[in-house]
């Protein structure tokens, strides 16, 4: 499976999340994408922050950015609905 794929105008991303990070960040990890959010896994806190995050880094409103699977795990599926190619584009991707 891929870390980052298009589903008509959606994109979609599998992510491994690292809450309580020092900063906030994308990195590639093994088949996945990492996102290492600031925001501690308490009360739907990281999840709340992830969502934000992403939003800032494509460019897209927070609704627009939807956890599809992995709601309480740290391995998640997240759909961003009108994604701007270029900057999905500048995500770090898995060697490969």
């Amino acid at each position: 499976m891929k870390p980052v794929r298009w589903d008509g105008d959606d994109l979609v991303l599998e992510l491994r999340v690292q809450p309580r990070a020092s900063s906030d960040a994308l990195e590639p990890f093994g088949e996945r994408l990492k996102a290492r959010i600031t925001a501690p896994p308490v009360d739907g806190k990281a999840n709340k922050h992830l969502v934000r995050f992403l939003a800032a880094t494509l460019g897209v409103a927070k609704t627009a950015v939807i956890i599809e699977a992995g709601e309480t795990g740290r391995d998640k599926r997240v759909r961003v609905r009108g994604a701007h190619p270029e900057r999905a584009s500048r995500l770090p991707l898995p060697p490969g």
